[in-house]
């Protein structure tokens, strides 16, 4: 017996518990946005993407929410959590390498029902539907891939796959604007043979209508009120550098490139906050970007709005958001992508007002109202 119990403690020496912690962040502030949900990827293959929730009527930040509504889920949330988004009255996390879709209830985030969709990317919504961006193949850096991703159409009434619509490869964000999806397809498997189109999609008949060439390995997509829709690319990490496009839906045509970098984009209002660290194979650096640009004008206002010398504090800046009532700006810190990651919650005026550890690899934002 105890050669067994020793086996079993050797055997969960690299394990983390997650245990749920409540932490008191700030004073109570009421406002329509009762709170926020911050959906932790967790390293691939390590099945460790956890949820974490930060309740502006208390001023409580709370570690691993889902775990402690769901113990009776194996495995709790999953591998990769790479989406997440509100929806009526439900919670959506996209879990990408788990290979499926958790839909909780938006209040208490216990499980109420499973998508199934195989390398699931990036989740939106509309008139009842939501639809979601499949790698469709297995996780496989292969310049010959073969299988083309899609994007699912899925019945939020019952929880089911209703149609599918064939894109580029390896699509991931997606943005709804004028009754048209566009996708950006990215290529990613394929180094050195990056995709480099933004697929639309007519979302009456749900078939693709038009491929736009836009850039190599697309990631980001959103889209402003003035029919700007706002593209990044990664780039190839060598000549190639990451950038930000507009490309104009209605004029159908490219009107503005920007030399900032993207890892992760918001829009609140004009102002579209971009945070990134992009990697160069060829100085062997990172080159971190705390940018702000207005989507009307098409200037960038800053490159760091961060004004109070926090940026020196985060090793790795992963995930921006801001709340559209205090203008509040959260940034998430990956650090070395194995370990606890770190918020950092700004003012308006970018000062640091509080930081908190988080699960690992803090990435994706989503707000809910009272």
């Amino acid at each position: 017996m105890l050669m067994v119990l020793l086996a079993l403690v050797s055997c969960r020496h690299d394990d983390e518990i997650f245990i749920p912690e409540n932490v008191t962040m700030s004073k109570p502030e009421l406002s329509d946005i009762k709170g926020f949900y911050l959906l932790n990827e967790g390293n691939m293959g390590s099945n460790k993407s956890t949820l974490d929730y930060y309740d502006y009527t208390t001023g409580v930040y709370t570690r691993n929410i889902y775990g402690n509504a769901n113990p009776s889920v194996p495995k709790e949330l999953g591998d990769v959590g790479n989406d997440i988004a509100v929806y009526g009255t439900k919670l959506y996390a996209v879990i990408n390498c788990s290979n499926k879709i958790e839909v909780m209830d938006m209040a208490t985030a216990k499980r109420v029902g499973q998508i199934n969709i195989p390398n699931c990317r990036y989740i939106k919504f509309h008139d009842g539907y939501a639809y979601v961006t499949s790698y469709a193949g297995p996780v496989e850096i292969n310049p010959d891939y073969e299988q083309k991703g899609y994007v699912a159409k899925v019945d939020t009434a019952s929880f089911t796959v209703v149609d599918t619509c064939v894109v580029g490869f390896q699509p991931d964000e997606l943005e709804i604007v004028d009754d048209r999806i566009y996708v950006a397809n990215s290529g990613g498997y394929m180094v050195p043979n990056y995709e480099n189109t933004l697929s639309v999609i007519d979302i009456a008949t749900f078939k693709e209508v038009e491929r736009v060439p836009i850039a190599i390995n697309l990631q980001c997509v959103v889209g402003d009120e003035y029919g700007g829709l706002w593209v990044s690319t990664r780039g190839d990490y060598y000549e190639e550098e990451s950038a930000l496009f507009c490309y104009d839906v209605r004029k159908k045509r490219i009107e503005t490139k920007l030399d900032v970098p993207v890892s992760s984009m918001w829009l609140d209002g004009d102002m579209l906050y971009v945070v990134s660290i992009a990697w160069s194979n060829i100085t062997m650096s990172d080159e971190v970007t705390y940018a702000v640009i207005d989507v009307r004008t098409h200037e960038v206002l800053t490159r760091n709005f961060i004004t109070d010398g926090t940026e020196k504090k985060i090793k790795k800046p992963y995930g921006v958001a801001v709340n559209p009532i205090t203008k509040d700006i959260y940034v998430t810190d990956a650090k070395n992508y194995v370990n606890p990651g770190t918020l950092y919650c700004f003012g308006q005026d970018g000062a640091l007002k509080w930081s908190v550890r988080t699960g690992d690899i803090p990435a994706h934002f989503a707000f809910i109202g009272k």
